[in-house]
């Protein structure tokens, strides 16, 4: 599932934002991704949609990807994991690499029973060639 959704997303690049932005956002939306399908869908039928949108801005990026999970109180939740993320860990790592990436993130429960991961990157314009 993760490479369709990569390949839709560089399809929204555009010329303004800046490579390094750019490689963290496809980074942070894999970790978001995943994490919603070995997290919040374990347990659900595959066919509990996970929904995608990325909105791109003059001067940042916002994803949103809703599960259909149990609730998840991130932010009680962020400081043990910072304590607990394991450098040399092959996963459990992936909220620890959102965090580190966003300018913004949440993860909130809404009104349909959903949750909406929010991962919004903001960044410098680059203009054809030089930096602004």
């Amino acid at each position: 599932m993760l490479d369709p959704v990569l390949s839709w997303f560089n399809g929204l690049n555009q010329p303004f934002i800046p490579k390094k932005v750019w490689l963290q956002c496809q980074l942070a939306l894999a970790e978001g991704l995943t994490n919603a399908i070995r997290h919040a869908h374990k347990g659900l039928p595959t066919e509990a949609p996970i929904d995608i949108e990325v909105t791109v801005f003059p001067t940042s990026l916002e994803m949103r990807i809703w599960d259909q999970g149990p609730p998840f109180d991130l932010e009680q939740r962020l400081p043990d994991m910072q304590q607990k993320a394991d450098e040399q860990a092959i996963g459990g790592r992936g909220i620890a690499i959102l965090q580190k990436i966003a300018d913004q993130l949440s993860y909130t429960r809404t009104e349909d029973n959903r949750n909406c991961l929010l991962v919004v990157k903001s960044f410098e314009r680059e203009e054809e060639g030089n930096k602004v």
